[in-house]
């Protein structure tokens, strides 16, 4: 458990969302990536210039910044970090403005937790990022591109994906995973599955890809579908189960089970705890976040998946953490009969 909360520590806890929304207006302010552009030395003059902002604004936002360790400061000229250059600049090697802007999107029903401790139900419909709003559904699968952007150079590499010619992705969002999968194993083919509205954003992203012969995007609902028996020598499921009841996991997992050739392997890539549910603390509060959005939403423990997977029929579960910073766990499993 960790150490209880000191007076200070708790009045640091209540201000601490302003550093997100510095972060998160200086996202929509694109002003990373404009003190990229603005050559040596830019001012708050030149920056604001070049994002059109207010000039007083714009130095209380980057002053900010400064602060909060997302910018540096030198007299009066800006600049970024080297972790910033990475991360929050367009063209970064660890791009993660997309994957950021999923936080900012969910912000509003954070406001609304209270709501959600006295009635037990989500703030805002799933559908609406689902489907039944197109802008709202696109920017959030253009969010989970940009995450999985992000967690796949630390997962793909992980994957013991040889001998594996044909692999199902199950609740794949924009295709992502998919996409990177197929890139690292020349000779794989994959089937990714996400409700329609998600899937044509898929068929997207993956038709502008080099593997789009390979990656297949089908429009389906894992809730229900059914899979050619003994089929594939894979299944993923990334990112997905924290949404379901544990009764509609051990379903999703026997379907899967019997989609996998002999010999067959799982990989679950997930938010988990231990068995108490309170740590590690970023897998606590995502369940929060998943109550706040979703009906069934929270974050299992790794116990709990070895247990599911064991019904189904599965083995040799294993689970690893993610390297940092991907606060996920990587479960393996296999179809030995």
């Amino acid at each position: 458990m960790p150490p209880s909360l000191t007076l200070s520590q708790i009045v640091d806890l209540a201000s601490a969302y302003y550093g997100s929304a510095v972060l998160f207006a200086a996202l929509d302010a694109d002003v990373f990536t404009a003190v990229e552009e603005c050559g040596h030395c830019p001012t708050v003059e030149s920056i604001a210039q070049a994002r059109r902002l207010d000039i007083r604004g714009a130095r209380l936002l980057l002053d900010a910044c400064v602060a909060l360790g997302l910018l540096e400061k030198k007299g009066e000229a800006y600049s970024n970090t080297t972790d910033g250059v990475r991360s929050l600049v367009t063209g970064g090697t660890h791009d993660l403005r997309n994957a950021i802007r999923y936080n900012r999107d969910v912000y509003p029903a954070w406001g609304r937790l209270a709501d959600l401790v006295r009635s037990g139900k989500p703030v805002e419909a799933p559908s609406l990022h689902l489907g039944d709003d197109a802008e709202r559904t696109r920017a959030f699968a253009l969010s989970m591109h940009g995450r999985a952007l992000g967690i796949g150079r630390c997962v793909i590499p992980l994957l013991d994906l040889s001998g594996c010619s044909r692999l199902l992705d199950l609740a794949g969002g924009p295709g992502t995973y998919a996409m990177l999968m197929a890139q690292a194993n020349p000779t794989l083919r994959v089937d990714t599955i996400d409700l329609p509205a998600i899937s044509n954003v898929a068929q997207e992203l993956i038709g502008k890809s080099d593997v789009g012969c390979r990656v297949s995007c089908l429009p389906g609902d894992y809730h229900t579908d059914r899979y050619q028996t003994e089929s594939y020598d894979a299944v993923t499921l990334f990112g997905a189960l924290h949404q379901e009841s544990p009764e509609t996991i051990g379903d999703i997992l026997q379907r899967a089970y019997a989609a996998l050739r002999k010999g067959g392997r799982i990989f679950i890539l997930d938010m988990m705890t231990d068995s108490t549910h309170t740590a590690p603390a970023f897998s606590a509060l995502f369940a929060v976040n998943m109550a706040l959005t979703t009906h069934e939403g929270w974050v299992f423990s790794d116990a709990e998946l070895h247990g599911w997977l064991a019904k189904a029929g599965f083995t040799g579960c294993t689970t690893r953490p993610i390297p940092p910073p991907m606060p996920h766990w990587l479960t393996r499993a296999e179809k030995k009969d």
